[in-house]
C-alpha cells in the first residue's frame, strides 16, 4: 500500500491499527497512547524501535485508515459538539458561533485536508457579523475565527500572522502541540501529560545544571612557610611569577612572559601543596581542576570544557590555573588509542598558545602536575607552553629535617626533641610519608598514655606479672583473659562518654619512642614505587678492607661532604667505581656501607633484571633507572653483576645486549649531565665487560677486592661474631688462632661466615643430644649453649674455600694488572 508521500506502509501495522480502533471503546483516539500500546503488545516487532519515529509512522497509517471515512459527517458531528461546549463556556448565544469556529479542528492530518478546511472557513468568516461590521480594508483578506488572520492584500510582502487570541486556557496550550487528529483530552490524561512534562522539564534543568557546573575560583590559605624543605624550588618558582604582579616589566621589554611550568616527581612529594602555596602566598585566585574531570563521553564536549576553562581563567586574571594529574588527558598522540585523546591534546596546545596571542598583559599562569612526565606529549613540553619542568625529588636528610619541623609545629613534643635523629632514621621518606609517620606516632602516644592510666575491669586480673595458681586449665584461662586486657581497656575508653581530665591529658605528648614504633608500621612510598632507600649496613658490619674504604671515601663521600672544594678544582662530574674480585669478598657490602655512611639514597640494580624479551623494553628500563636516580639525587646507583648487563661487544652483533650497552653508555655520560648521581658496579668477571664502560668519565676507577689476609680474616671473624658475643664462645676458642690457621687460607668473607655458622650448628646438635633442654633448663636453655674449639674443628672438615686454585691464579693476575 502506498501513502500520499509515495512511501509504502506495513500492511500488518495497518491491520493492527484498525483492530485497535475497533476494540477501543473511547470516542477519541490518543495517537501517543496507541503507539505505546502497540509497542507493548507487539514487543518482538516494535519494542526496540524509537518511540518518536514509531509514533509518526502510526500517525501516517492512521491517516490512511481514515481516508475512507465520510469526512463531512464526522466533521459536522464534531463541530456540533464543539459548538455546544463553547456555548457552555461563553455563557451567551451570540458568541457561540465564534467560539465554535475558533476552536475548530480539522479531522484528518493530511496537508490537503488542512488547506481544505482553511478555505472552507473563509466565507463563513467573511460573512460573519464581525466582518460585516468592520470590513477589511483590502479585498482578499481572509479572517479565520480561530484567532489568526492572513493578510494577503499588501503587495508582494510575505503573509503576516497575528495572534488575536490574547487569552487562552491552559488546556488549549497543552493541546497546541498535539496532532490535529487528537480531540480534546480527558482530564485524567491531561493531568498525566502535564505531570510528565513537568518531570521532563525538571530533569532537563538538573542535567543542564550538572553540565553547566564549572570550576570555581579558590583562595587557598597555605603559605610558603607550610612547604618545608623546598627553598631552592620556591626560589625558582618565584622567578616565574614576576609577571603576575608586575606585568609592566615584560611589557617594557617587549617579551611574552612565561605561561606555565610542570611539576613532576614521585607521589607524595608535595606537587599540589606547592601549587596551592603559590596562590596563597601571592593571594591570587586559583582554578584547580583534575584532568579526568575534563573528559566527557559526548564528542566535542571535552574540548569545549577546556576552552571554557581557559576563558574563565582569562576573565578572572590575575589567576593561577592548576591542572592536576595532567598526564590523564595529554598522552603521546602517536600512541593514543582514541581520536578523542588526540583532540584533547591539540585543544590544550591551542588554548595555551592563545594565552600568548590574546594579550601580553594576560596574567594567567598554568601549572601542571604529574608523576609520569615521560608519558606527556612532547609538544606540550616545548617553550611557550610549559616553559620549565621542576622536579620535586625525594628529600635528603637536611630537607627531611625542615619538613619535620614544619609538620611538628602544632604537635605536643618534648622540649628537647631531637629532629635530627628522626631525619636520619627516615631515609627515602617523602612529605606524605612523614605526615603519616607523625599520625602513627600520635596514635602510639595515645595508646601508651591513655591505656596505662585506664584501669582494667574488675573481672580481669590487675597484676599480669603474677603467676596464676591452680590447675593447668585455670592457668591457660587466666592467660587468655590477660591477653584480652588491652581490648577491654580500649572498649572501656570508647564506651566512656566523659571528657578526659586535665590530669590525664597532662602527660600526653609524643616521644621519640613513639616515632620509633611508628617507623616499623609506615612503609615509605618511594620504596613501594621502586625508588631509592638508604641501606642499613654500616662500616661496623664490614671487617678489614681499610684501603678500599679510603678509596671509596674520596670517590663518593668527599664530593658530597665537600662540594665547594671539588668545584674549586673543576671536578664537577662524579666518577664511577668498579669493584672487581672473587665472589664473597664483600663488594656489595662495601657499596651499601658507603651509601649509608654518606647518607645517600641507594638504588640496587641486579644486572639481568633489566633485560626484557621485547624490543625497546630493556633500554627503557635503563633510562628509568637513571631517571629515578636523578629524582633521588644525591644517589648511588649500584649495578650488581654488571658483566651480565654489559658484555663485550663484537663487530657483527646487533642483538638486544648491544642496544642495552649503548643505552647504558649514553646514560652514563650522554648529553644530560649526572648531577650528584654516583655509579658503582660489582663483578667477578671484569675480563668480559665491554672496554667502553671502563673508560674515564664512566667507571674510571677499578678497585680490586681480593681474598683477605690473616689479619683481615681476624677482623672479619670479630665482625661476624660481634666480638665473640654472638654466638658465645668457650674459653678455649681464640679467633686469632682460627684466622691464622693454614686451613683458612684462601677463605673469603662469605666462607668465614659459613665457618662460624657451621660451628654454631655443631654446638647446638651436641647440646641437644647431651640433655633434654626443655625439662632440665626451662628458663636458661638458650644461654647455656656455647661454641667450643671442637665445634670449629668439625666445621673445618665440611667448609672448603669457594674459590678454586685455578680462579685464584686468574684473580692474582688481575690484581697485578690493576696495580700496574
Amino acid at each position: 500500500m502506498k501513502n500520499r508521500g509515495g512511501g509504502s506502509f506495513d500492511p500488518r501495522l495497518k491491520q493492527r491499527v484498525q483492530q485497535y480502533l475497533a476494540s477501543s471503546s473511547s470516542e477519541y483516539v490518543d495517537l501517543v497512547e496507541m503507539a505505546l500500546d502497540l509497542q507493548r503488545q507487539y514487543r518482538v516487532e516494535y519494542g526496540r524501535r524509537n518511540r518518536t519515529a514509531f509514533r509518526i509512522q502510526v500517525e501516517k497509517v492512521y491517516d490512511a485508515v481514515k481516508e475512507d471515512v465520510d469526512l463531512d459527517a464526522l466533521e459536522s458531528k464534531h463541530l456540533a459538539k464543539r459548538a455546544r461546549s463553547s456555548c457552555n463556556e461563553a455563557g451567551d448565544g451570540s458568541s457561540s458561533e465564534e467560539s465554535s469556529d475558533s476552536d475548530e479542528q480539522v479531522l484528518g492530518n493530511t496537508p490537503n485536508s488542512s488547506v481544505t478546511s482553511l478555505y472552507r472557513k473563509g466565507p463563513s468568516a467573511a460573512s460573519s457579523p464581525a466582518s460585516r461590521t468592520n470590513p477589511a480594508p483590502n479585498e482578499g483578506t481572509v479572517v479565520s475565527s480561530g484567532g489568526w488572520f492572513i493578510d494577503k492584500g499588501r503587495g508582494p510582502t510575505k503573509p503576516v500572522f497575528i495572534d488575536l487570541c490574547k487569552e487562552e486556557s491552559a488546556d488549549s496550550e497543552t493541546r497546541r502541540g498535539m496532532s490535529q487528529l487528537e480531540p480534546e483530552m480527558s482530564p485524567k490524561k491531561s493531568k498525566k501529560r502535564a505531570k510528565s512534562s513537568a518531570e521532563s522539564a525538571d530533569s532537563r534543568s538538573v542535567n543542564k545544571k550538572a553540565k553547566s557546573k564549572s570550576p570555581e575560583l579558590q583562595y587557598p590559605s597555605l603559605k610558603f612557610e607550610d612547604v618545608g624543605g623546598n627553598e631552592e624550588i620556591l626560589t625558582e618558582v618565584c622567578k616565574l611569577l614576576v609577571h603576575m604582579r608586575h606585568p609592566e616589566v615584560y611589557q617594557h621589554l617587549g617579551m611574552v612572559p612565561p605561561r606555565g611550568f610542570l611539576l613532576h616527581g614521585p607521589p607524595g612529594c608535595g606537587k599540589t601543596l606547592l601549587a596551592q602555596a603559590v596562590a596563597g602566598e601571592l593571594q591570587i585566585p586559583m582554578l584547580k581542576v583534575s584532568a579526568p574531570e575534563l573528559v566527557s563521553g559526548v564528542s566535542g564536549e571535552s574540548e569545549q570544557k577546556l576552552r571554557e576553562l581557559f576563558d574563565l581563567a582569562v576573565t578572572s586574571s590575575p589567576c593561577i590555573l592548576f591542572i592536576d594529574e595532567i598526564d590523564a588527558i595529554t598522552p603521546k598522540r602517536e600512541v593514543a588509542s582514541k581520536d578523542m585523546e588526540r583532540r584533547i591534546v591539540a585543544q590544550l596546545l591551542t588554548c595555551m598558545d592563545d594565552l600568548n596571542s590574546v594579550t601580553v598583559t594576560a596574567q594567567v599562569l598554568v601549572i601542571g602536575a604529574t608523576n609520569r612526565p615521560d608519558s606527556l606529549d612532547p609538544a606540550l613540553r616545548r617553550a611557550g607552553r610549559f616553559d620549565r619542568e621542576i622536579c620535586l625529588g625525594i628529600p635528603d636528610e637536611s630537607a627531611r629535617l625542615r619538613i619535620l619541623k614544619t609538620l611538628c609545629r602544632r604537635l605536643t613534643l618534648p622540649e628537647d626533641f631531637d629532629y635530627g635523629q628522626l631525619a636520619r632514621l627516615t631515609p627515602g621518606y617523602v612529605g606524605a610519608d612523614l605526615m603519616a609517620l607523625c599520625r602513627e606516632a600520635a596514635m602510639a602516644a595515645v595508646n601508651r598514655v591513655l591505656l596505662e592510666t585506664r584501669p582494667l575491669p574488675q573481672s580481669l586480673p590487675q597484676n599480669c606479672d603474677e603467676e596464676p595458681s591452680g590447675s593447668t586449665e585455670q592457668t591457660k584461662a587466666v592467660k587468655d583473659v590477660q591477653q584480652q586486657g588491652e581490648l577491654w581497656q580500649l572498649l572501656n575508653l570508647l564506651k566512656s562518654t566523659e571528657t578526659l581530665s586535665e590530669q590525664e591529658l597532662a602527660g600526653l605528648s609524643i616521644l621519640m619512642s613513639d616515632f620509633q614504633d611508628a617507623l616499623a608500621r609506615v612503609q615509605p612510598s618511594a620504596q613501594r614505587e621502586g625508588f631509592a632507600t638508604v641501606p642499613d649496613v654500616t662500616w661496623d658490619n664490614v671487617g678489614a678492607l681499610q684501603n678500599i674504604r679510603e678509596e671509596l671515601t674520596m670517590a663518593i663521600l668527599a664530593p658530597v661532604r665537600s662540594p665547594e672544594q671539588f668545584r674549586a678544582l673543576g671536578l664537577s662530574a662524579p666518577s664511577g667505581v668498579l669493584l672487581a674480585g672473587p665472589p664473597g669478598c664483600g663488594k656489595t657490602l662495601l657499596a651499601k656501607a658507603v651509601a649509608n655512611e654518606s647518607g645517600l639514597n641507594f638504588i640496587s640494580v641486579k644486572g639481568p633484571e633489566l633485560l626484557n624479551m621485547y624490543v625497546g623494553e630493556s633500554e627503557r628500563a635503563v633510562r628509568q633507572v637513571f631517571q629515578r636516580g636523578q629524582n633521588s639525587s644525591p644517589c648511588v646507583i649500584f649495578f650488581d653483576e654488571i658483566d651480565a648487563l654489559c658484555p663485550r661487544r663484537s663487530g657483527h652483533e646487533s642483538g638486544a645486549s648491544v642496544r642495552v650497552v649503548n643505552q647504558l653508555l649514553t646514560e652514563m655520560d650522554g648529553l644530560e649531565t649526572r648531577r650528584q648521581v654516583f655509579i658503582m658496579a660489582a663483578t667477578n668477571r671484569p675480563d668480559i665487560i665491554d672496554p667502553a664502560i671502563l673508560r674515564p668519565g664512566r667507571l674510571d676507577k677499578t678497585l680490586y677486592v681480593g681474598l683477605p689476609c690473616a689479619a683481615d680474616r681476624h677482623a672479619i671473624l670479630l665482625t661476624v661474631t660481634k666480638g665473640g658475643t654472638k654466638p658465645q664462645l668457650e674459653q678455649d676458642v681464640h679467633l686469632e688462632e682460627i684466622a691464622f690457621d693454614e686451613r683458612c687460607n684462601f677463605f673469603s668473607g662469605a666462607d668465614l661466615t659459613a665457618l662460624v655458622r657451621e660451628a654454631s650448628v655443631n654446638a647446638l646438635k651436641a647440646y641437644m643430644k647431651s640433655q633434654d633442654c626443655a625439662q632440665t633448663h626451662p628458663a636458661g636453655c638458650a644461654a647455656g649453649i656455647k661454641v667450643s674449639k671442637q665445634n670449629f674443628e668439625d666445621a673445618f672438615k665440611t667448609i672448603r674455600p669457594s674459590v678454586s686454585k685455578k680462579d685464584q691464579l686468574m684473580y692474582e693476575q688481575l690484581r697485578e694488572s690493576l696495580s700496574r
